[in-house]
């Protein structure tokens, strides 16, 4: 915690402020041991493209990883803003710290994960069967 810029111990507080040293990235080892790469809820430094920008706005984004997709990725930042920034327009990401185990350690993540897909498996068997036989104009005969 001491090894926190001061812009990033609250976000550290309000996610309840976990033990940083039993999440750190392991580079280094037997590869089954290693973990490292960006993991939701990282809190990150993000330096973007200066031509993509307006003159006079920064170039530094801080805040906290809520997700990354092929071509965003999804920041809350330390004015509490939900942002997506385009990947094209990022030049440099500066891990601050882990807050959550790597995603293959991460029960609680898999829990959810788990849950959200039979929920989302559950709402398509709903909407298949209201929508059965609806939808047959398209067939001959």
């Amino acid at each position: 915690m001491s090894d926190l810029p001061d812009w990033a111990k609250s976000m550290w507080e309000e996610l309840g402020s976990p033990e940083l040293s039993e999440v750190e990235s392991v580079h280094t080892g037997d590869l089954m041991g290693r973990r490292h790469g960006l993991r939701k809820d990282d809190i990150v430094e993000i330096q973007l493209d200066a031509r993509s920008l307006r003159e006079g706005d920064e170039t530094w984004v801080k805040g906290r990883l809520l997700s990354s997709g092929k071509s965003s990725i999804e920041l809350l930042t330390i004015e509490g803003e939900h942002i997506y920034l385009a990947r094209e327009v990022i030049v440099r990401i500066v891990l601050i710290a882990h807050t959550r185990p790597a995603y293959i350690d991460d029960k609680e993540l898999l829990e959810f994960e788990r849950a959200d897909q039979k929920r989302r498996s559950n709402l398509h068997e709903r909407v298949e069967k209201k929508t059965k036989g609806n939808d047959d104009s398209h067939l001959w005969g």
